[in-house]
């Protein structure tokens, strides 16, 4: 393949922006799928029970036993190795639906997440969860309130996992200078996305050179400087458009674009929907 692919959660019929499944030894080829190394738009969290698996995570192999927890987040090339004896969960995570606190946890850990090995009492809490998000998650989606139960159960279960990984003690690994840029460059970015949107304005603030930080973001994360400003951009309008009252044109000003027409575009093209679309979508 000429570039790693990239998958998409919108291709897939998850209206909620959430998409999980319960796997049984000798199932996760079937639902996972062989797909070769690849990398998300969105968070993947894995939840073994029982067996084991092995998967290759930006060129290091992690391998997972009972009771072991796992993320993986939006563009970390990743491929499975083994998992046909694994027995466990898979939820994928639409970024939106993580609170930024939480992102914070996950993102600054970047590679250096270790598989996170929760005790019994930890474990049923889990899997209590899990089986009620579940239960919830194969109902019709237009029950009343799905879509705000669905992700009020997913906020509970992200924030759980952002408390483990909190407290857990992660050392050993040395962070690179393309790692280092990467989480300095996305804390300026969740700090001024309102009001700086240049690549060579971040790069100054980092005391580094355009070229330079655009190289570095594209080892660590494989996307570009400006890709990952449109994403904060967006996801930002997102959660005002799911959360707020603000119309469009009041988003687009909240953001920083005088143009709510530009910005309207701007957010079709990276999200393949209108602004009022996104709205009407999910908050059913």
């Amino acid at each position: 393949m000429k570039t790693i692919p990239v998958h998409q959660l919108k291709d897939r019929d998850v209206p909620s922006g959430v998409d999980m499944h319960h796997f049984v030894p000798g199932e996760l080829p079937a639902k996972v799928g062989d797909l070769g190394a690849h990398r998300d738009d969105h968070y993947l969290f894995f939840l073994l029970e029982d067996g084991h698996a092995e998967l290759m995570i930006d060129f290091h192999k992690m391998e997972f036993y009972r009771n072991s927890l796992y993320y993986i987040l939006p563009g970390q090339v990743h491929h499975r190795i083994k998992g046909e004896i694994a027995h466990g969960w898979y939820i994928a995570v639409d970024p939106m639906l993580i609170p930024l606190d939480y992102r914070n946890i996950f993102e600054t850990q970047l590679i250096l997440q270790q598989p996170h090995v929760l005790n019994e009492q930890c474990m049923q809490q889990y899997q209590s969860l899990l089986n009620l998000l579940h239960q919830k998650h194969r109902e019709d989606h237009q029950t009343s309130f799905y879509t705000p139960i669905i992700h009020s159960l997913v906020q509970s279960f992200t924030g759980m996992v952002a408390g483990c990984y909190c407290q857990a003690q992660n050392g050993g690994i040395q962070l690179t200078r393309p790692l280092q840029l990467s989480q300095q460059f996305k804390k300026l970015l969740s700090e001024h996305i309102r009001t700086i949107r240049s690549p060579s304005a971040y790069a100054a603030l980092l005391n580094v050179s355009e070229s330079y930080l655009n190289e570095a973001l594209k080892k660590a994360t494989g996307f570009s400087v400006s890709y990952w400003i449109t994403q904060e951009v967006v996801m930002e309008a997102k959660r005002l458009l799911y959360y707020s009252e603000l119309n469009v044109k009041q988003i687009a000003h909240d953001l920083g674009y005088d143009d709510h027409t530009y910005f309207s575009r701007l957010f079709k093209k990276t999200t393949d929907e209108t602004p009022l679309g996104f709205r009407t979508k999910h908050r059913k």
